[in-house]
């Protein structure tokens, strides 16, 4: 078989310029892009490294023991990244993701969370602080993680059955300690807790069952991820897509639901209750129901790169701009322009794009470089 070279050091070296307006756009909170979307929601990658080597996400065959991270010099620091969260909250953001690689990997990450706690929005609000976690380090970090301004997190679980999920991570990391993580999260009052379960058929749907019953009546909301062809490493094969549709069928024929309105605008997930009072259950169906119509989410690479979709090739290089001497007010001018010219929607044009295509042409970034 040939040796199957992808490359990532490229894709990541590459970037879009971001540059100041000729006329500058203010920060009012009121920043839309081409198709009216506000900017909400900004998530930010701290790593790019993980633990796991899940083959949806970073597979071992190419994120091997060769494998070049970027250098530290590279990422943002934590007092650039805060700067910058500044700027994104002054046009508007109301909630920050911290995600990876796995984030909680990243030295100190307390440190950059008290930090992002201390900003306000434009309403004089505290951000909505979450965090995305493969859950290996949760146990013995949610108590100074919520001692630090974290409100809840995210937990990624793909299956109760150990063997199964020993197999999805790929570095035979127990089940159990992920667990033991949430039960952690819930103790410190990182709540309320949500699990993303990425649903691959012929590899983890078996656990669907499984997993709808154990959060069952937990205060915990379960939500269930069509497989993505996100990235160019993960060997997405739509046949592999076990479609919302079908997963909610199943647990709805075991346990009746009933539908929910959507807690805030641009949300990803369906909202879906079990009909006896047990719960919530949530859909993310990027593949076969697009959300792009409302898409309010922006994303900013570890090393200073935003992002405007998740499917995106490029991102706009802000990290010149910190590192140039540019004051909040022209940074904040720079990232208005940038939105206001955004016209993303890759997840509706993708029945008419190739494979390999991407919101803005050329190979699509990787997940794990800029988060889920």
């Amino acid at each position: 078989m040939a040796e199957r070279v992808i490359p990532l050091v490229d894709q990541r070296l590459a970037a879009l310029s971001a540059v100041l307006p000729g006329h500058p756009v203010a920060a009012t909170g009121l920043l839309a892009d081409k198709l009216g979307r506000p900017l909400r929601d900004l998530r930010i990658s701290v790593t790019d490294r993980c633990n796991f080597r899940c083959s949806y996400c970073m597979p071992k065959e190419v994120f091997d023991k060769d494998y070049k991270y970027l250098p530290h010099a590279s990422l943002l620091s934590f007092e650039e990244i805060t700067q910058l969260a500044r700027q994104f909250l002054a046009h508007g953001v109301q909630k920050i993701r911290l995600t990876g690689g796995e984030p909680l990997l990243r030295k100190n990450i307390e440190v950059l969370i008290e930090q992002l706690a201390a900003l306000r929005t434009v309403e004089g609000k505290s951000p909505e602080l979450t965090l995305t976690t493969n859950g290996s380090l949760l146990a013995r970090k949610a108590r100074s993680l919520k001692a630090a301004g974290l409100q809840r997190v995210t937990v990624s679980l793909d299956g109760l059955d150990d063997a199964v999920f020993r197999q999805m991570n790929d570095v035979d990391f127990p089940v159990a300690e992920v667990l033991e993580g949430i039960a952690a999260a819930r103790a410190a009052g990182l709540g309320p807790i949500k699990v993303n379960m990425v649903v691959k058929r012929g590899t983890n749907h078996d656990q669907v069952l499984p997993m709808a019953r154990h959060f069952r009546h937990s205060g915990i909301v379960l939500r269930f991820i069509e497989y993505m062809d996100v990235g160019a490493t993960n060997g997405w094969r739509m046949d592999e897509v076990m479609p919302s549709s079908e997963v909610r069928d199943l647990i709805d024929a075991e346990f009746p639901l009933v539908a929910l309105p959507a807690s805030t605008p641009g949300e990803t997930a369906q909202r879906w209750a079990y009909a006896d009072g047990g719960g919530e259950v949530g859909f993310i169906s990027s593949v076969t129901q697009a959300f792009c119509g409302d898409c309010n989410r922006a994303r900013l690479s570890t090393e200073g790169k935003l992002y405007l979709c998740l499917f995106a090739s490029n991102g706009y290089d802000l990290r010149s701009l910190l590192r140039g001497g540019t004051s909040d007010a022209e940074l904040a001018s720079a990232i208005g322009q940038i939105w206001q010219g955004r016209g993303d929607r890759y997840s509706e044009l993708r029945s008419t794009m190739g494979p390999d295509s991407a919101a803005g042409g050329g190979r699509r970034v990787e997940m794990s470089y800029i988060g889920g």
